[in-house]
């Protein structure tokens, strides 16, 4: 059985005093039956980590370079955000590919590089709205996961979260069918990629404004293990909300 996680991606908001959101989150989930991780800004990943020090939350990062070192100011290896006390990092997220210009093989030199360094890789995916109404999303779909997913990856360092563009934010979902449909063609592909043990073990994440009031819809659909939270995981309250039908589905 994969184990259900609830991955909340703070994006670039939040300084100390939201530590405090962190504790009140650790405070409504004492003993957490699904996985639960917190991926806030670099600035906050050390004093995160000992916030959540022997609670079942886990901190992560919300992107980090290829290369283990060197002359790359303002970036962050897969080893230094280990060190600061991370065991995921979020990579490809579609605010990355178009803020950065980042391809599908930056992606997954990253993705091996997390790997290589005993991270856990988020890779997210995901279709513009001009895509979705030529109805490109799953050629879109396939051709991120064939660029971006190295050849390392299995059920225990791979974590694929589909994430239309224009869902992120915006109050729009998708129809539970199409998650759905996107949903088990990512678990068809990993199969025929890396054998249906490999590809059945690892997790797939919704994105796109996820809420406690639409949370448990979509938790009940097919190969949908969790939710990458962005909005909804600055409060405490909010994210708890979505723990809660997450733990229910």
């Amino acid at each position: 059985m994969r184990r259900k996680l609830a991955a909340g991606n703070w994006k670039m908001n939040g300084t100390g005093a939201a530590l405090n959101e962190l504790e009140a989150l650790r405070t409504a989930c004492p003993a957490p039956s699904v996985d639960i991780l917190i991926c806030p800004p670099a600035t906050l990943l050390d004093r995160a980590t000992r916030v959540v020090a022997g609670s079942g939350i886990a901190i992560g990062g919300q992107d980090c370079h290829a290369a283990t070192s060197g002359a790359h100011t303002g970036d962050l290896s897969a080893d230094m955000l280990l060190d600061a006390g991370a065991s995921t990092v979020i990579l490809g997220h579609s605010e990355r590919r178009e803020d950065h210009a980042e391809q599908n093989e930056d992606i997954r030199a990253k993705a091996r590089a997390a790997m290589d360094a005993g991270l856990k890789a988020i890779i997210c995916v995901g279709e513009s709205l001009e895509q979705r109404e030529a109805a490109n999303t799953l050629d879109i779909i396939g051709g991120q996961m064939s660029g971006s997913i190295p050849d390392q990856s299995t059920g225990e360092n791979l974590i694929v979260a589909y994430e239309p563009i224009w869902a992120i934010g915006t109050g729009k979902v998708p129809t539970l069918d199409e998650i759905g449909e996107v949903h088990d063609f990512i678990r068809a592909r990993l199969e025929r990629r890396f054998g249906e043990g490999v590809g059945r073990s690892v997790r797939l994440l919704y994105g796109g404004s996820v809420k406690p009031g639409n949370a448990a819809d979509i938790f009940a659909v097919s190969n949908v293990d969790g939710a990458l939270v962005g909005g909804a995981s600055l409060k405490a309250a909010d994210f708890a909300g979505i723990i809660d039908a997450l733990q229910e589905a």
